[in-house]
């Protein structure tokens, strides 16, 4: 009984290390695609790093990767080495610069991230704080064709939340024309282009404040210990190192709206209009949802019902009762009908605001 014993227990030992040796399946190619993986993850970490500094006109260095990455310095080397062989950077006396094949690569990790980050934006409806940290784990697992099905599903995007600029599938990139908002004239108004998100410490002191990618600020006063900013509500004191990381650019040209075209939410009752389009401001899950319900352009609506508290109300389309809330509804602008010549009806709410800016910075007509 105990030599069987003894027989069974190295048998089982035998099947559990061919197991763990097996070439597809075993512990051993786990470990071995696992590692794989993870250096693949560093490659393209290091290529976004490089790629970042080439953005602001500088060279990444051996320190700035190891610091960047939280990786020794010994095996920054042997990562540079790697990259190297493999024909994605060079390193020259001035710092490390990407290859063509390299700067490919590069564009296609910083694709993955800004996309997906416009994905929890808009979809997920996730929180700008949370958005890099989540985009740093899905970058690398997205594929080529991932993220052309992704940009489609998302209306190809031109910004990530953020302000910076998605790149295109070809491997174009727009330029980002801004500056610092401490470098930026007393009393001018300023629109936020962008917001860097690192460090982390600086970049919820921005958002704490309400700043946000097209919001519009004015500098009240600017001296060495910190900056005055207005943004229309009230009044925030940064210090440089914080503004220094909000880049902003002129304030663009309010678009001009034909005479009759309004917002669907200033519709009165019983007034029939037709759609003209979505505003660009509503993305993602909100667009889709609006179109999904038919509010597509040169479709007939109606404000058929009001709410006794508000919101929402009822529009007819294609002979469909739907029901929007306000902010659904202020991203519909509509040409309103008249008949024989009289005046468009719009809510009594809509004509006391027709003096005040709406939220993209229009003048209401």
């Amino acid at each position: 009984m105990e030599n069987s014993t003894s027989t069974w227990l190295i048998l089982g030992a035998l099947v559990a290390l061919v197991a763990a040796l097996w070439p597809d399946a075993g512990l051993f190619a786990q470990l071995r695609r696992w590692r794989e993986l993870r250096r693949r993850e560093l490659f393209e970490d290091a290529l976004k790093h490089i790629f970042a500094w080439e953005q602001r006109a500088q060279n990444a260095t051996p320190e700035s990767l190891a610091g960047g990455l939280a990786i020794s310095q010994s095996r920054v080397l042997r990562l540079i080495t790697g990259m190297e062989a493999k024909g994605l950077i060079q390193s020259l006396a001035a710092g490390l610069r990407l290859t063509s094949q390299g700067r490919r690569l590069a564009l296609q990790v910083v694709r993955a991230h800004r996309l997906w980050e416009r994905y929890l934006a808009d979809d997920a409806g996730m929180p700008m704080a949370r958005l890099h940290r989540v985009a740093e784990k899905a970058e690398h697992q997205l594929s080529a064709e991932n993220l052309d099905a992704l940009d489609a599903h998302l209306g190809h995007p031109e910004r990530d939340p953020h302000g910076d600029p998605i790149p295109r599938s070809d491997g174009s990139l727009a330029e980002v024309e801004a500056v610092a908002l401490t470098d930026w004239p007393l009393d001018h108004p300023a629109r936020v282009a962008h917001i860097e998100d690192e460090p982390d410490v600086i970049f919820q002191q921005i958002l704490a404040a309400g700043f946000r990618p097209g919001s519009v600020l004015r500098i009240l006063e600017n001296t060495p210990e910190r900056l005055v900013i207005s943004d229309g509500e009230g009044e925030h004191r940064l210090a440089h190192v914080v503004a220094t990381n909000i880049q902003v650019a002129a304030v663009a040209p309010q678009r001009e709206r034909p005479a009759g075209v309004k917002r669907l939410s200033d519709l009165a009752v019983g007034a029939e209009a037709e759609i003209v389009e979505l505003d660009s401001l509503c993305r993602g899950f909100s667009r889709r949802r609006l179109l999904d319900l038919g509010l597509t352009g040169n479709t007939k609506i109606e404000a058929a019902l009001e709410n006794t508290f508000g919101d929402p109300r009822a529009f007819r389309v294609r002979g469909t009762l739907i029901a929007l809330r306000k902010e659904q509804a202020d991203h519909v602008w509509v040409k309103v009908k008249t008949h024989d010549g009289a005046p468009a009806a719009v809510s009594p709410a809509a004509a006391a605001a027709n003096s005040t800016m709406d939220i993209t910075g229009e003048q209401p007509q």
